[in-house]
């Protein structure tokens, strides 16, 4: 990072000074953030769809395991 030009190296920071640079690198994350958004839903929802159709699957093929099979005979 280098020193904007006008910052005075003799001079003490003070508190404006650290609130005006909190400001602008909030700005920079808040539009990162605000682009970003979009992406990371739809991942979100294909990830989301995945995974119940993942427990699904294998809910069915545990049931077809396990079934139990009853045979009947008449005397």
């Amino acid at each position: 990072m280098s020193p904007s030009s006008d910052v005075d190296p003799t001079k003490p920071v003070g508190r404006s000074d650290i609130e005006s640079k909190l400001r602008e690198i909030r700005g920079e994350v808040d539009s990162t953030a605000t682009a970003a958004k979009p992406a990371v839903m739809a991942i979100v929802g294909v990830v989301a769809v995945a995974v119940l159709a993942g427990a699904y699957f294998l809910g069915t093929r545990k049931g077809k395991k396990k079934s139990t099979v009853v045979e009947i005979r008449r005397v």
